[in-house]
């Protein structure tokens, strides 16, 4: 059973396209090219579930056409419109330098001064230059890479000296 601390969203499938099975995939991380991956997980009624892709190609550079083996009807495809599509955190590619905003999503951020746990990312709002942690309760925080110390991606932490007073604000 895939579990949902196993994986990380990447994006929603959209709208059929044409007659084959063919369905849009508005995506927020291209992991899933960059690593040649054999499979995507769908949510589909809060269970997670591995398909395999047969084919895929680029419409933009965050939607893609996406062909999934045994889906070769649009009635077929149309089943799974607006199921959210996950990754797995073990496939993906990332270290440090290349990790993806996606891919944080329920880190927990640490105080590198007191070690204390600041709170869990819940969201990254990186629609302007000044890219933000959204915590779960709702601060937001900059997720510059002169605060970030260190991230260690097994923990699902990362380690941030933030200025004085920032989460009084």
């Amino acid at each position: 059973m895939i579990r949902k601390e196993d994986v990380y969203r990447i994006g929603k499938l959209g709208k059929t396209h044409g007659v084959r099975g063919e369905i849009s995939f508005l995506f927020d991380d291209d992991v899933f090219d960059r690593v040649d991956a054999d499979y995507l997980i769908l949510s589909i009624d809060d269970i997670l579930v591995p398909f395999f892709i047969e084919e895929y190609r680029f419409k933009t550079d965050s939607n893609a056409l996406m062909k999934f083996e045994g889906i070769d009807t649009q009635e077929r495809a149309r089943e799974l419109t607006g199921c959210e599509v996950y990754f797995p955190h073990e496939l993906a590619d990332s270290d440090e330098d290349t990790i993806s905003w996606a891919a944080i999503v329920g880190f927990d951020i640490t105080d590198a001064d007191s070690s204390r746990t600041i709170g869990r990312i819940a969201a990254v709002d990186d629609s302007t230059i000044n890219i933000l942690f959204e915590l779960e309760d709702g601060r937001l925080i900059p997720a510059s890479e002169d605060l970030i110390t260190a991230i260690d991606q097994q923990a699902r932490t990362i380690t941030m000296r933030l200025p004085d007073g920032l989460l009084n604000l």
